[in-house]
């Protein structure tokens, strides 16, 4: 699938039909021409007959829209054939059904956007201190992890979920590119027995010699000094002109700041935890070591 920018040019959208890169490039376009024009959200809403919050939604790529509301908020902006063709093509796109749509229901709300997020990227930057991240998880790691929080039921659903993820880490011709900042003691917390963890580690370590795969273990203490708020992920896509995603997961709910200055603060956490993390070239003889303890 493609879309096409107010520019002409058409970026790649590979994120398997997944809407969320069209539905962003469709929310910065919208903002751009209500404002060229010195139209209020309000004054847009009541040209389709909505209401501002809806107008707000629609410019964060926050929600999915009609092609009638659209073709309205265009008519209203004054927007010339050609635009007008283009953002009703990305509307349509917009709609279309996300990767995950066929496992929602074993799939939270609050990470929806990331999953799709992390299908579209050409850059994921990741500190993790409890567990492995899901992208570098092996199916045994992941199995006992989730086997922990999942009915018995639904756990090899939920892995080969997980492993599906990681395609990403392959796809041609544009592998995502990831970067993990890996605290030391999520390498050290047992999940599963001891040759799940041997080979979760031996793992890592064959993912290291990927040119699109940069780990890095962070030593005791560092990571609650620089990052204390917990798991941090950056999200950046290929297509010029899209704000960088920040990914803040919790317990049972995720955060995405959205405001400049709030993803900039980010962008100094993880690459502090960078700077002070060993380096990576060192990470295959780090996890050498350790694989020699369990």
């Amino acid at each position: 699938m493609a879309s096409v920018t107010s520019t002409g040019r058409t970026p790649s959208v590979d994120a398997q039909g997944d809407p969320l890169v069209p539905r962003m490039l469709l929310a910065r376009r919208l903002r751009a021409l209500r404002e060229a024009r010195g139209i209020g959200r309000r004054e847009a809403a009541a040209a389709i007959g909505a209401s501002g919050s809806k107008i707000s939604r629609l410019e964060l790529g926050r929600s999915g829209c009609k092609p009638g509301d659209i073709a309205g908020l265009l008519t209203r902006y004054g927007a010339d054939d050609d635009e007008r063709a283009t953002l009703l093509a990305l509307a349509e796109q917009a709609n279309a059904l996300p990767w995950w749509h066929a496992d929602a229901d074993i799939v939270p709300t609050w990470v929806r956007p990331y999953l799709s997020a992390e299908q579209a990227a050409k850059l994921v930057r990741t500190f993790e201190a409890q567990f492995v991240p899901g992208l570098l998880q092996t199916e045994d790691y992941a199995r006992a992890l989730i086997r922990r929080v999942s009915p018995e039921s639904e756990v090899e659903r939920r892995v080969e979920f997980r492993t599906r993820r990681q395609r990403v880490l392959r796809r041609r011709p544009r592998p995502l590119n990831l970067w993990v900042v890996l605290d030391e003691a999520a390498l050290w917390r047992p999940i599963g027995d001891p040759e799940t963890m041997r080979a979760q580690i031996r793992h890592i370590i064959e993912l290291c010699r990927r040119p699109n795969v940069t780990v890095q273990v962070a030593p005791f203490g560092i990571c609650g000094r620089v990052a204390g708020d917990g798991p941090l992920t950056l999200v950046r896509f290929p297509q010029q002109g899209l704000s960088d995603m920040v990914y803040l997961e919790r317990a049972n709910s995720a955060v995405y700041p959205v405001r400049p200055r709030e993803v900039e603060r980010h962008w100094h956490v993880f690459n502090t935890l960078v700077t002070e993390a060993s380096p990576p070239e060192r990470t295959p003889r780090i996890l050498a070591g350790m694989l020699a303890t369990y």
